[in-house]
């Protein structure tokens, strides 16, 4: 399993939200690059990047923080926020990203998600963002009468990389993350899950690690920031 540390991007500045609450929004580095280049010095091998604004604008907002990150660090990065058609994707891979996350296009527009997945193998991952198990969408705005499980199933076929699945409920609230949830979505499709929400404990990590599915990674954001997990123990903890 990889573990993602998280870089949620809101006014250029590194920040966690508490349940994705824009309003509380805690700044925890003014300087997302070095905060990039702490995460790779420290060993990570991904890094996972949200743009915040961008969710909610439904177009790309901080991307002057997304390419100082990029050109810091040689590590791949994924994004999700506001990436909702083609033009985006592919400026975004141009500039360096190695995986583009659809989320509320997966909902609105799944012809783009097979379109991309098709055009750029390897590089299109779906994030499916759930409360009570129903999908949501802008920025975590919307809700839909859509089941998590039943969304990820629409692309078994479209070849997308990875599934990032986000327990909402649990986003930045130091409670652990939803593993029943997440266990049952990895079970229910072949497309690799990676999970996000919640985790905010080494403890969290093992679970999930030793949950019986085949999860691909897990997401963690506040946590590492906060101290409550050790980067350096929680990468031994994900080693096969």
């Amino acid at each position: 399993m990889i573990l993602y540390p998280a870089i949620d991007l809101k006014d250029g500045q590194c920040v966690r939200l508490l349940r994705g609450a824009m309003d509380a929004a805690t700044v925890f580095n003014d300087d997302p690059a070095a905060q990039a280049v702490a995460f790779q010095d420290a060993g990570c091998e991904w890094l996972h990047l949200v743009d915040l604004n961008g969710a909610f604008a439904g177009a790309p907002v901080n991307a002057g923080a997304v390419e100082a990150i990029l050109a810091a660090v040689d590590v791949p990065a994924q994004l999700g926020g506001g990436i909702r058609d083609m033009a985006t994707i592919e400026r975004w891979l141009d500039r360096g990203l190695a995986r583009v996350i659809l989320g509320t296009a997966a909902v609105d527009d799944p012809g783009l998600v097979r379109e991309a997945a098709s055009a750029f193998p390897g590089q299109v991952a779906v994030g499916i963002d759930a409360r009570a198990g129903r999908v949501a969408t802008r920025g975590w705005a919307e809700e839909t009468e859509i089941g998590a499980t039943d969304l990820a199933r629409r692309f078994e076929d479209a070849g997308v990389a990875a599934i990032i699945y986000t327990d909402i409920d649990r986003d930045g609230a130091m409670q652990g993350p939803n593993v029943e949830a997440t266990a049952a979505l990895a079970h229910a499709v072949r497309i690799p899950v990676i999970a996000s929400g919640g985790v905010s404990s080494l403890d969290d990590l093992r679970a999930l690690r030793d949950c019986g599915a085949p999860l691909g990674g897990a997401i963690s954001g506040r946590a590492l920031y906060d101290g409550a997990i050790d980067l350096r123990a929680a990468l031994d903890i994900m080693k096969p």
